[in-house]
């Protein structure tokens, strides 16, 4: 094989863009196919920073400190070996990203500037701004489009994958995509193909994604034989705004620079939130854990949310919602650290959160599972070795995924900030394993017989035709409502069994339905509706995924709840202290401390359960009081 191989990169946000760099940097030809043009990935919308030990505020932060944080955050659910790696590259990638140019906020004396997020007691999170995604994104599309003028890269904007290119063997040895202005189908021959695609995000109809965050080509590689990973660990954000089209996302940030939530202590309180005297303020979060206070995981923060406003009927106006309040902070300061945040509230709310306290409401933001993909550890280090064709590779040959496609970083619940740092760091190990896997291969995929392109493409020309043809009574649009409607009330904050039975059920009876939909437009140029039935497909097989794998996992651990399958709570402050709770912890961690598998069967999500390796650090309970 030459020297210079032809990839595919799928997702033109931080992951696939790193991808791309780490690939042409190496001298390779490389394909970025993207359904919007890459600025406008998701990446975009990240707003509070990215992690990373550096120490600037000497605070005796560290690596290790940062991988404890991260593991301990997900409750000992995430994959260590890549935990470890990530958090050990994170100050190397801040400084990179600082040498790009990023736009970084810096103290007083130059140094760049560190601010609080959840889960840590230190200060990790680089930002700039609250409009980090952005910069971040900005910066890596620069590298990358300096390749695009040398020929090494080639984007494809406005393009939607469709699935894989096969040999006999299992394969990958390309995709198939659609021009989604055109509707023209063609193949791309390629050595290795990643997934850069995000989350499934609109399979709960609205949250905090984009609305291109459908899920569909994670939902389509698990179709065509791709492990499904951990796909029940949803994250609900904490503080987010409601809003007709979606929900807005209210960055961690906002806690991080001091932001309080509260309620009235008396129910029903309908004064202007100025005129609450303290004492009349209930700051939960702040009296249940004194130690982290507003900065508890996000798993944590949102359960106490939804418990003060369900459980309690303490919401505003007894309504759902808390006050996110900043009104102590200085204005010129909101401004210097948080003003892109402040914008969006004043923008879509119409108050101005400088003078009045924002009201806000857990929202559907992001998902710790995803495509599975493996690790090869250094025997020295317990970090993934450099260079392996392993690292960030699926079960099918050739296919790869990083960033919130995959399952790897998180566990069961997320940390603020590590979501940009397993981005990018996932991209930078990614790249060269799928150069090393492509230096493994006899045959190039450019060399393979066109017969396997040519049928791959014939599948996708006839399916596409199939659903134009479709003129039944249902219209998707609505049986994608019903879908991200079930699935928001049973499969987000607080789970029951009963429900996420009666959730699969619906599942059920949707993809019946959709055999019966109304294409809406048949037209041969720019067709969304075809695009988006095909679409809605995939988000019912991912939806299916995400509520059996729910269901059969009775315990609760991070963002995954079950009231009736929680351990009561301890006797003593630290749970360890505690020996019957620390037995009943034991026994449920051992049962329970392993990934979800869910391969693809028409009858349904078939789901085992694989041992969790622990080179890193032992577990221990989560305890944050």
């Amino acid at each position: 094989m030459a020297a210079a191989a032809r990839f595919t990169v799928v997702g033109g946000g931080l992951a696939g863009l790193m991808t791309t760099i780490k690939l042409a940097e190496a001298g390779h030809q490389v394909d970025v196919l993207s359904l919007v043009p890459v600025k406008r990935s998701h990446s975009v919308c990240a707003q509070g920073g990215i992690n990373g030990a550096v120490n600037t505020k000497g605070e005796g932060d560290h690596p290790d400190i940062h991988v404890k944080d991260t593991l301990r955050g997900g409750d000992f659910l995430a994959e260590q070996v890549s935990v470890k790696g990530m958090c050990y590259a994170a100050p190397g990638i801040i400084y990179l990203l600082d040498r790009m140019g990023v736009t970084f906020n810096r103290t007083s004396e130059g140094l760049l500037d560190f601010r609080r997020f959840g889960g840590t007691l230190h200060h990790r999170t680089a930002f700039a701004g609250a409009t980090t995604g952005q910069q971040l994104l900005y910066a890596l599309d620069e590298q990358v489009r300096r390749y695009e003028s040398e020929g090494k890269v080639t984007k494809y904007e406005y393009w939607e994958w469709l699935g894989t290119v096969k040999d006999e063997g299992g394969r990958v040895i390309g995709s198939v995509a659609v021009d989604l202005r055109t509707m023209e189908i063609r193949t791309f021959p390629a050595e290795a193909v990643c997934l850069a695609t995000g989350g499934p995000g609109i399979v709960f109809g609205r949250s905090t994604n984009s609305i291109i965050n459908t899920g569909t080509a994670a939902g389509r590689a698990y179709m065509e034989g791709a492990i499904y990973a951990n796909g029940e660990f949803i994250q609900v954000h904490p503080t987010s705004i409601p809003g007709e089209d979606k929900l807005r996302l209210m960055s961690e940030s906002v806690r991080g620079e001091g932001g309080r939530v509260w309620v009235p202590r008396k129910k029903g309180d309908t004064r202007n939130p100025r005129d609450i005297p303290e004492s009349e303020r209930f700051y939960f979060l702040e009296e249940k854990y004194p130690k982290y206070k507003n900065l508890v995981p996000r798993d944590v923060a949102t359960r106490e949310i939804f418990m003060v406003c369900r459980d309690l009927g303490m919401g505003i106006g007894g309504k759902d919602g808390v006050y996110l309040d900043v009104t102590h902070i200085p204005a010129k300061t909101l401004d210097a650290k948080i003003k892109g945040v402040m914008e969006i509230y004043e923008k879509f709310v119409g108050d101005d959160p400088r003078v009045t306290p924002m009201v806000i409401f857990p929202g559907m933001h992001y998902s710790m599972g995803g495509l599975y993909v493996r690790f090869e550890a250094d025997s020295r280090t317990q970090t993934p070795l450099e260079g392996s064709p392993v690292n960030q590779s699926t079960n099918i040959p050739g296919l790869y995924a990083t960033g919130e496609a995959d399952y790897a970083f998180h566990g069961a619940n997320r940390l603020g900030a590590n979501s940009l740092l397993s981005c990018i760091y996932s991209g930078m190990i990614g790249g060269p394993a799928m150069a090393a896997y492509a230096k493994n291969n006899a045959t190039s995929a450019a060399a393979m017989p066109e017969k396997y392109f040519q049928s791959a493409k014939k599948y996708w020309e006839d399916r596409f035709a199939t659903i134009k043809a479709m003129n039944g009574a249902e219209n998707p649009y609505a049986l994608a409502k019903e879908l991200g409607d079930i699935m928001t009330e049973n499969c987000t904050v607080v789970r029951y069994n009963d429900r996420l039975k009666k959730t699969v059920e619906k599942i059920r009876e949707l993809k019946s339905r959709w055999k019966n939909v109304n294409v809406l437009d048949t037209g041969n140029v720019a067709n969304r509706a075809l695009s988006y039935t095909n679409q809605l497909w995939n988000m019912l097989e991912l939806g299916e995924v995400i509520a059996t794998s729910a269901l059969l996992r009775d315990e609760s651990r991070g963002a995954h709840y079950k009231p009736e399958f929680s351990l009561p709570e301890p006797k003593t402050k630290d749970p360890r202290e505690d020996a019957d709770w620390m037995s009943l912890w034991r026994k449920r961690h051992e049962k329970w401390a392993k990934t979800t598998i869910a391969k693809h069967a028409e009858q349904g999500p078939q789901i085992s359960y694989e041992e969790i390796s622990t080179p890193v650090l032992d577990p221990e309970p989560r305890w944050y009081a």
